[in-house]
């Protein structure tokens, strides 16, 4: 059963790194939920409070992160708010919109479209803003990739 257990937490952790690509799925999710399943199968006894606050602080990175590269991105790039939530919108819905490419395109149509439409800029401007959004949202997936390991490799290093 063992290994059934550490199959399942693996296909967890594998999940929680899909949704860097996919932000509908909840990535820290998955990675604390492979941690309580951890617990369950086998001893919450490694995972003491200080374990937790550690993983409580790295979640909490984890948002900061998300926020953050968004809106330097956007930011650098001469974009306004209209382009930040351009950028958001279109990141949600770009996936579902175009599959597989809409993961690039969403963030950075949303970001020109927003900054064309709501802060009237011209053509060059919003498309260099909406470059600022691709690059936002790729330093993000990065950043929070490496977090997650961290997180993991933490969680191994504990038990």
């Amino acid at each position: 059963m063992d290994i059934i257990y550490w199959i399942i937490i693996s296909v967890l952790f594998i999940i929680a790194f899909i949704g860097l690509i996919y932000p509908i799925i909840p990535s820290v999710l998955f990675i604390l939920a492979g941690y309580l399943l951890y617990g369950l199968f086998f001893s919450f006894e490694e995972l003491t409070i200080l374990f937790w606050v550690i993983q409580g602080m790295f979640v909490i990175l984890l948002f900061f992160a998300d926020s953050i590269s968004n809106w330097i991105g956007v930011k650098k790039f001469g974009g306004t708010k209209a382009g930040i939530w351009g950028s958001t919108i279109g990141l949600l819905v770009g996936p579902f919109v175009i599959p597989v490419i809409g993961i690039l395109l969403g963030p950075f149509i949303g970001a020109v479209l927003a900054e064309l439409i709501v802060s009237k800029t011209n053509w060059k401007n919003a498309l260099k803003i909406g470059v600022g959004s691709l690059i936002g949202f790729l330093s993000s997936v990065v950043t929070k990739g490496l977090i997650q390991a961290i997180m993991i490799v933490y969680f191994f290093l504990k038990i």
